[in-house]
């Protein structure tokens, strides 16, 4: 049974998303689709448009309703070709469990710009469980939302799921949005491009989105050493300790990194790493990521510091 779970706070704008999304071509089916609803905001469904498209509402009030018992019901009564999750932002994300014989397809996120700071500030550790496991996160109604402030999110999204794609949007539609090299707090023409410690996280999340940018440069940082059986031989993960969410949810940033020191490392070392990127296919990126091969690995002092974006 595949699955598509719409997520986000609520009034962000899950409902016309999903509305404009039943009737895409691309996404009209042969067979019942059922859209189960975690929440009920101020906007309804026009129920020509459910009929339309085969669309069975299944309204939930609370999150202990969702068992086993509930999916066996859903099928017995609609046998749906595909369900759509309108899920309560307010519910912890990881709390969803589907039935062996269901699959999440897909998970998208909605944000409501002109709000996200509140929720920025105030419950981050719930925006981190919707962002996590989305392929994308939709942030609109940012007509009053500066280019910095825009940048700032990203950044932070970016942070805590690299590989999800963002997209920005304001009453005319999506805004490119584009760091510029000049923009970077680092010297992008410099023959060693040298990373700050407090530009970590900048580099970090720049480096997984703009391969053009930095394939072929030579980068400088300072990081803590991760090794692991698993990796082949002469690589290690030179990188640094993130705050993405909340102290209670810290995440190790960095890049997989072929040196022939790696044999003489050890986890939890301090290392300064001068090294070439390159851009390769690694199965911990899901795809192609960022691939150190060092021209020199040396001791370095401790950075006490955590990233924080």
């Amino acid at each position: 049974m595949p699955v598509f779970v719409i997520n986000g706070f609520l009034e962000a704008g899950k409902t016309q998303f999903i509305t404009n999304t039943l009737q895409q071509d691309y996404f009209q089916a042969d067979g019942t689709t059922v859209l189960i609803l975690c929440e009920e905001g101020d906007t309804e469904y026009d129920k020509e448009i459910l009929k339309k498209t085969r669309t069975k509402i299944v309204t939930v009030e609370d999150i202990s309703e969702m068992d086993e018992d509930f999916y066996g019901r859903i099928e017995a009564l609609y046998d749906p070709a595909r369900v759509l999750i309108e899920w309560n932002g307010m519910w912890p994300q990881d709390q969803l469990q589907l039935p062996d014989t269901w699959e999440l397809f897909q998970q998208i996120t909605i944000i409501d710009g002109s709000t996200f700071e509140l929720y920025l500030s105030n419950m981050k550790p719930l925006l981190a469980l919707l962002v996590k496991r989305s392929e994308l996160v939709i942030m609109n109604r940012c007509d009053e939302v500066s280019d910095e402030n825009i940048t700032r999110y990203r950044r932070g999204l970016k942070a805590l799921n690299p590989q999800a794609e963002l997209i920005f949007e304001d009453a005319e539609g999506e805004i490119e949005q584009e760091v510029l090299e000049e923009d970077l707090p680092y010297d992008m023409k410099a023959d060693v491009i040298k990373i700050d410690p407090k530009d970590y996280g900048i580099w970090y999340i720049d480096a997984m989105d703009k391969q053009d940018r930095y394939e072929g440069k030579v980068v400088e940082f300072t990081g803590m050493v991760l090794k692991s059986p698993e990796f082949p031989k002469n690589y290690f993960v030179p990188g640094r300790m993130a705050m993405t969410c909340c102290e209670a949810d810290m995440t190790f940033l960095g890049f997989i990194c072929k040196a022939r020191e790696a044999r003489n490392l050890e986890t939890k070392q301090w290392v300064k790493v001068r090294a070439k990127i390159a851009y390769e296919f690694w199965p911990d990126y899901d795809g192609v990521g960022p691939v150190l091969y060092a021209e020199s690995v040396e001791p370095a002092q401790e950075i006490k510091d955590i990233v924080q974006f």
